[in-house]
């Protein structure tokens, strides 16, 4: 009896789960509407609970926001110029801050303010044309805050990267933060020192995206973390060119400044030569038109005593390759000199009276 019970009340619930089963897909089929509503508005009662919090980069910012500054030159007590700097170290009782050298180059005394308003002037321990950098100085007391130097070799195409200057009216956009990615790394990019259209040299930078105006040239490069890894530069920038600007490498920046800051004048590499492209030289000297040479640049002239006159080449030769570069003008034939260091020795191939030499030359300081 008690087999023959157990056995109707599962067929009983079985029935009955069945049955409620079909009740239940009646009610969904029949009268879609308010069982879906009521489904939508419990996922939306969900979704309206979820907090979603996105600081971005604020943290990063208030870590080297204070130690940026707007960089004030002046001429004959007349404000000329405003770029941005920043206080990359304090040593014993100086402060020291980086800015590009063309921010300050024509001023007679410079002024740096502060995010707290305050304005003080500084010294100018050094400043380099070819590099674009600056070192000024002031009283330690002065400053609130020291930026922090990370490492552009270590950043890698992609990372995000800000910006903090004073673009286009220091008086009105003091303190702006852009955003972008690093772009690109090693850039060789054409300078002007003369402000024409023509590069006389070229530089190794930073590509990055993040909006760089003019005044913001001498400000930092951030990663992430909020640690310096370039200086930015709009004399590096290409006019009707968007979403490219560029930053020297802090390590480059560093190099230079480590003399700047001690009032050392940077020794650089002097050929003794004087230059012209290839194309203008076969345009002004019929016999180089018969030629064969796609690139390279043609020897003017070769100072007498020169690194270039001892190591045997003359005017009339022509520089194809140096270190195994092949030179398409004379702006990288700069580059690849300055990339060497008083006494070094640089080769070069010549095409020298119809034939191709290679010779060594021992680099030499201008003043010798």
């Amino acid at each position: 009896m008690k087999e023959n019970q157990m056995g109707k009340n599962l067929i009983i619930a079985f029935v009955a789960f069945f049955a409620g089963a079909l009740l239940l897909y009646g009610v969904m089929y029949f009268f879609p509407e308010p069982f879906m509503k009521t489904v939508t508005e419990e996922q939306i009662k969900e979704i309206k609970n979820v907090t979603v919090t996105d600081t971005g980069l604020a943290d990063a910012v208030e870590k080297v926001y204070d130690a940026v500054v707007v960089v004030k030159t002046y001429v004959n007590k007349q404000l000329y110029a405003t770029g941005t700097g920043f206080v990359y170290k304090i040593d014993d009782d100086t402060a020291y801050i980086l800015t590009n050298n063309h921010v300050i180059e024509k001023g007679n005394s410079i002024m740096v303010e502060f995010t707290n308003g305050a304005l003080e002037e500084v010294e100018v321990n050094g400043k380099d044309l070819y590099s674009d950098i600056a070192v000024l100085s002031l009283d330690a007391d002065k400053i609130d805050k020291v930026a922090s130097l990370g490492s552009s070799e270590d950043a890698r195409i992609g990372d995000t990267v800000f910006t903090v200057g004073a673009p286009v009216s220091a008086a009105t956009y003091s303190g702006t933060v852009t955003r972008g990615i690093l772009s690109g790394k090693n850039r060789l990019v054409g300078v002007s020192l003369s402000n024409s259209n023509t590069s006389d040299m070229m530089m190794s930078v930073l590509q990055t995206d993040a909006a760089i105006n003019s005044g913001n040239s001498g400000g930092p490069l951030m990663n992430a973390n909020g640690e310096v890894i370039g200086i930015t530069s709009l004399k590096l920038a290409s006019t009707g060119v968007e979403g490219m600007g560029f930053a020297i490498p802090i390590e480059t920046a560093i190099h230079f400044a480590n003399h700047l800051e001690k009032g050392e004048a940077i020794d650089r590499p002097f050929l003794g030569i004087s230059m012209r492209s290839l194309a203008e030289a076969q345009y002004y000297h019929s016999e180089l038109r018969n030629v064969e040479l796609e690139e390279g640049v043609y020897i003017e002239s070769v100072e007498a005593g020169s690194a270039a006159e001892k190591a045997g080449i003359k005017a009339g030769d022509i520089i194809v390759e140096i270190d195994g570069k092949k030179v398409d003008s004379i702006a990288y034939v700069r580059y690849l000199l300055y990339n060497h260091s008083v006494g070094e020795t640089m080769k070069a191939k010549i095409y020298h009276d119809g034939d191709t030499i290679e010779v060594d030359i021992v680099l030499s300081p201008k003043s010798s």
